[in-house]
């Protein structure tokens, strides 16, 4: 047994284990029982056990001790604590092993993504994408899902206050152009953009919805145009993206309701 580090508090490790010690087939234990299943004496387990009663978190009749709803408290702390990108890393580290390409999640700030996770698999661009990078919504497959998922009016507003530059010969450089591929991956629940932000860069996009069923965020899969074809990306790489969205979704969901 690993021995305990000299900042180990022994009673404070005590009193979670006579918590733990409850659960769905002894939701009622006996101080006996409690002892047995904490390997404490009869003593120490009965002082744990009316310190938790005095707080609050334990009840007792006299001879059953159970635990009360305020123990919900210790977990609404942790579940107020994670952010999209605790929610978010696990997926996409799973994603960028099943694709062997990078993996990114965004958010959305004025006219810009913004990336607040990632998981590099290698450098595909010239320049380094790191957490905080932000690039021209316009031109980049997560940018057009986020702005998809804008109301009209946000929409109208942000169309009418960007400036479209060709970054690439191939990125679309008029409003109107713009709002068509903008309706079509409304329709379509994704987007491609096929080196309109750097030439040989394919990427792949999926709206993450939040409770609501609000766009907040978009996770995408950033490839070299030499390794997938614009079909092959729709053909390979769509799927496990949208399942990964998905599974963000829903974790997103769990947290966002139990807090």
């Amino acid at each position: 047994m690993t021995e305990p580090s000299p900042d180990y508090v022994q009673s404070l490790g005590r009193g979670l284990a006579v918590i733990r010690s409850f659960d769905a087939e002894h939701p009622r234990r006996t101080l006996s029982d409690v002892a047995k299943a904490t390997d404490l004496t009869r003593a120490t387990a009965r002082r744990f056990l009316l310190t938790l009663v005095e707080l609050g978190y334990v009840r007792s009749d006299g001879a059953l001790f159970w635990l009360t709803p305020r123990v919900l408290e210790l977990g609404y702390s942790y579940l107020s604590s994670i952010t999209l990108p605790d929610v978010a890393g696990p997926h996409l580290e799973s994603l960028a092993k099943q694709v062997h390409e990078s993996t990114s999640v965004s958010i959305l700030d004025g006219a810009d993504v913004v990336y607040i996770a990632r998981v590099p698999v290698s450098r595909i661009m010239t320049v380094s994408i790191n957490i905080g990078t932000r690039f021209p919504a316009y031109a980049t497959s997560m940018g057009r899902v986020l702005v998809a998922g804008l109301s009209d009016t946000e929409l109208d507003d942000y169309l009418a206050t960007i400036t479209l530059a060709p970054l690439t010969g191939r990125t679309i450089i008029t409003v109107d152009g713009l709002r068509k591929e903008l309706a079509k991956v409304r329709a379509d629940g994704y987007c491609v953009v096929d080196q309109e932000l750097e030439e040989g860069l394919r990427s792949l996009a999926a709206p993450i919805r939040d409770h609501t069923g609000t766009v907040t965020a978009a996770v995408n899969i950033s490839t070299q145009a030499a390794r997938y074809s614009a079909a092959a990306v729709r053909k390979d790489l769509l799927p496990p993206l949208l399942a990964t969205a998905e599974a963000i979704h829903l974790d997103l969901t769990r947290v966002q309701t139990q807090t």
